[in-house]
């Protein structure tokens, strides 16, 4: 399995050796032949890097940011984005806890809608990046405008009356 693995990829052992009709030409040109052995070396090793995927897959898919974008403890920084939508979150289920509710959820539903702005707007935003950019752009966005409006029509003295919410919920209630 290996072996074929190798061959379909052209990174076996015998890619960069030579047919026999080249090994059996004559030894007084050793040091061209060496200089011809190292251009098709070379040529061997670009041939072999196929951007194909392989029959068999051995690991997973990068993620979009996964370059190197900067160096060792830099990589930290790329993940500003997330941080502070998971600060923001964290804020408003902190006020949640501490007898503030609509705020909480205010924080946690301006949290997401921000999130899906910089997932917009921003290159690179880190683990925010999730899946594609319009998913994720969509699903933070609805996420974000769902919790708000539950915020906004929260009881008691709800800040935004919709009038056919109320009769919803004694039908279903009852």
């Amino acid at each position: 399995m290996q072996a074929e693995h190798e061959a379909e990829a052209g990174t076996g052992a015998d890619s960069g050796a030579g047919t026999g009709a080249d090994s059996g030409a004559d030894a007084t040109s050793g040091a061209g032949r060496g200089a011809e052995a190292a251009a098709a070396g070379a040529a061997g090793t670009e041939a072999a890097k196929s951007r194909r995927f392989p029959s068999v897959t051995q690991d997973t898919a990068r993620p979009e940011g996964h370059g190197r974008a900067a160096p060792g403890d830099a990589l930290a920084a790329r993940q500003w984005p997330m941080l502070s939508v998971l600060a923001a979150t964290a804020v408003g289920l902190l006020l949640t806890a501490l007898g503030h509710p609509r705020v909480g959820c205010l924080v946690i539903g301006v949290a997401l809608i921000t999130a899906s702005v910089l997932r917009r707007v921003l290159p690179s935003v880190g683990m925010l990046a999730v899946r594609s950019r319009f998913t994720d752009m969509v699903t933070y966005g609805l996420l974000g405008v769902a919790i708000t409006l539950l915020a906004l029509v929260m009881e008691p003295k709800p800040l935004l009356e919709i009038p056919f919410l109320e009769s919803a919920v004694r039908f279903t209630v009852r």
